[in-house]
């Protein structure tokens, strides 16, 4: 009797974690509204000219001191693990620091990473309607005592827009790898 039922608890621990279900955080589909930032190349970038990829967002600053690298460390791990899929994937870096964050300056930080993933930049104005479009937390804290002079809070977590400009999914940025590159495959199956 004992072995029946550790075999079902089994069972049914396996179901709960198929590979038909997201890991992340499963938003509504909500389409994010069109915007055009400018890459790190100094090109424009328009959302809606990326229909067909599944986009990973993360909205950092290249001066960040903890998150932003290390969930740069993990999409480069992710990339590596997508092998074949990588293609269909896009990873794109949106700064929170338009004052430091020059197209120059994030061409040469996420070149340390990988040379496929997308830095954006803009004005104020238009940076800001991308923060809200996703609903992403910026504060600056300025500290006097540091060189610095100043950090960014913000969110830290990264959203993923699907093929046709949805939201669909928000993940940890301290998601493991395997996590995330399940969530992305499904979505890449999931063409519409």
């Amino acid at each position: 009797m004992r072995t029946w039922f550790i075999l079902c608890l089994a069972l049914f621990l396996s179901a709960c974690r198929s590979d038909d279900v997201f890991r992340g955080s499963v938003m509504p589909e909500t389409p994010i509204p069109d915007f055009t930032l400018r890459d790190q190349q100094g090109e424009a970038f328009k959302l809606s000219e990326q229909r067909g990829k599944v986009l990973l967002f993360f909205f950092g600053y290249t001066f960040c001191p903890d998150v932003c690298p290390l969930t740069l460390s993990t999409w480069k791990r992710v990339e590596e693990a997508l092998q074949a899929d990588a293609p269909h994937v896009k990873f794109v870096y949106v700064t929170v620091d338009p004052e430091r964050d020059t197209p120059e300056k994030l061409k040469t930080h996420l070149a340390v990473f990988s040379s496929t993933f997308t830095g954006l930049t803009g004005d104020s104005t238009a940076l800001r309607e991308v923060y809200a479009s996703f609903g992403v937390y910026i504060e600056k804290v300025n500290i006097a005592a540091s060189a610095a002079g100043y950090l960014m809070n913000h969110s830290t977590r990264m959203f993923v827009v699907d093929q046709n400009g949805n939201l669909r999914l928000l993940i940890d940025h301290d998601a493991p790898v395997a996590d995330v590159v399940h969530d992305l495959r499904l979505l890449l199956k999931a063409k519409k």
